[in-house]
């Protein structure tokens, strides 16, 4: 999951950082009977591909290679259009050791994965290294493989927008231009933009690489990726770990939605947190204390924007920072030096988290559009589901009733968004239901994809396991040096499941640990993504 605002909130926090299928199943090798017409094996021309391994870059390791290969455009029309998907690999480091190949996805949607084996594999424990070559791809519409563009400009990039009357129809029409310039640019592949093409885009990937089972870790968007796949081709599935998870039944709004829903128990704990350390803060000796001090803060905002290191915030600004509060003590500093700047105190400036640089392999290079994440989270987000409301007064109804629930974010999370003047994606969702063992990991203090979500997969994937980090904080733990990194490890290595579902107890330092995937920042919101 991803998150989209101008708001320079954020900056202040130092510490503070988103049902089988239509085809014949994909196969590495053919059954006697199919080998017999091409018809019988459409995808045969896809699954028979010869990668092409060159080293991505001169500048990288000589052992991370890339490959592009072919999908079809249309599963059902696999004679069709065609699209790229580049892959990369980097090979396991125990020939003896072996087990196959692990499948890598950083989230999204819209997060390009191409380099995932290059800064993962320092996170990852040798004997996962030894046994899995590790594999990345730019899923279909991102990145290098057949990027799309909306062509949006900077004010339409920012898709979170508080419900306010006065500026509601010009939400509306906000809403209905992105979706008739993605219409526009790119109608007749948008519909294909999906979260089961894409699985079975891996299932391809799959077959090209011989193997006759994939393993997998997928972070966040990832997870539904990751339980997709387990329903439509749940005997080509091993070992998969699906790190903050996504609940199936709530794609696309309803996962917008749950961080407004989130930030409310969030928001409680950092004022409990934050009283108890009224000594140090000064923000209030009581849970109300504190609460009313941000909330003034806002007010103060809204009647004429703070001034933060020459950005003018307006308490909407405030409040779309809702993730700040995942992280108690960072939010606490945070809200500290919005005070400060608030009475003409000059902030201190923020200081930046590192990330690796993203690597273009020359041999396979094109130019990506600069708003192609963008583009392809609302491609992936409209076409997945058809129940998205139509009707923009519906989104009017809702961002008022949320606002007055979620005070935070309900009416960022319930206004309209472009999925409403969308046309349908190729098919319906997938329904996620099934037996299928997999590994699910969980901090109990995930802004992008809270606890309740977490439950959620776990409730429809009725084979898998949940580790739940209580007091974890971050989005994305497996790579962490977290309580629940042993567990991840042993069933990559082992293939050893829990007995049942198991909590473990995030260390102070282990709760303010982040993974830190150099995944894509969201424009406004730099470091939130991943608390």
């Amino acid at each position: 999951m991803r998150s989209t605002r101008i708001a320079p909130l954020v900056a202040i926090s130092a510490v503070a950082t988103l049902v089988p299928a239509l085809t014949p199943a994909v196969a590495s090798a053919a059954a006697p009977e199919a080998r017999r017409t091409v018809s019988a094996d459409p995808l045969r021309q896809y699954t028979r591909q010869t990668p092409r391994w060159k080293r991505c870059e001169a500048e990288a390791p000589a052992n991370f290679e890339c490959a592009t290969l072919k999908v079809p455009l249309d599963y059902t029309r696999p004679g069709g259009r065609k699209l790229d998907v580049v892959v990369s690999r980097v090979k396991a480091t125990s020939p003896q050791k072996r087990r196959g190949v692990l499948l890598l996805n950083p989230g999204g949607p819209g997060g390009p994965g191409l380099d995932m084996p290059l800064w993962m594999a320092p996170e990852l424990p040798t004997a996962v290294k030894e046994q899995y070559d590790l594999i990345g791809f730019d899923p279909r519409g991102v990145g290098q493989s057949s990027p799309v563009s909306c062509g949006l400009n900077e004010e339409e990039l920012n898709w979170q927008r508080p419900y306010k009357a006065a500026t509601f129809d010009k939400d509306v029409r906000w809403a209905r231009t992105v979706a008739e310039k993605c219409r526009a640019k790119g109608g007749d592949v948008l519909p294909h933009l999906t979260t089961r093409n894409t699985a079975r885009d891996m299932d391809v990937i799959r077959a090209v690489l011989g193997e006759k089972k994939i393993s997998y870790l997928g972070y966040s968007y990832g997870t539904y990726l990751g339980a997709v796949y387990t329903q439509m081709f749940p005997k080509r599935t091993d070992r998969f770990v699906l790190d903050s998870a996504v609940d199936p039944q709530r794609i696309w709004r309803g996962m917008i939605q749950v961080w407004a829903e989130g930030a409310e128990p969030a928001f409680k704990r950092w004022t409990e947190w934050t009283a108890a350390r009224h000594a140090m803060y000064g923000l209030g000796d009581t849970p109300a204390e504190v609460g009313t001090t941000f909330w003034d803060l806002v007010a103060r905002a809204d009647r004429e924007p703070i001034d933060f290191q020459g950005t003018l915030l307006t308490g909407d600004d405030i409040r779309a920072g809702r993730a700040v509060f995942f992280d108690v003590k960072g939010a606490a500093e945070a809200i500290v030096e919005l005070r400060k700047a608030a009475e003409g105190t000059p902030a201190p400036a923020p200081s930046r988290r590192s990330q690796a640089p993203r690597h273009v392999p020359p041999s396979f290079a094109r130019a990506v559009p600069s708003d192609n994440s963008d583009a392809a989270f609302w491609s992936v987000a409209c076409a997945d589901t058809r129940s998205w409301p139509r009707d923009p007064e519906q989104y009017r109804r809702d961002a008022i009733r949320d606002k007055a629930r979620y005070p935070l974010y309900g009416d960022f999370a319930s206004n309209i968004k472009p999925c409403a003047f969308w046309k349908n994606g190729s098919e319906p969702a997938t329904k996620v239901n099934n037996s299928v063992g997999a590994l699910i990991l969980q901090n109990e203090w995930d802004s992008q994809t809270p606890l309740v979500s977490g439950q959620g997969l776990r409730r429809t994937m009725k084979g898998a396991r949940m580790v739940t980090v209580l007091g974890g904080q971050g989005h994305g733990i497996y790579g962490s040096r977290s309580c629940a990194d042993t567990t991840a490890t042993a069933y990559l290595t082992t293939g050893r499941l829990p007995a049942a579902d198991a909590t473990c107890r995030a260390t102070p330092d282990q709760a303010r640990n982040r993974l830190d995937l150099p995944l894509p920042t969201p424009p406004g919101l730099p470091g939130l993504h991943r608390s």
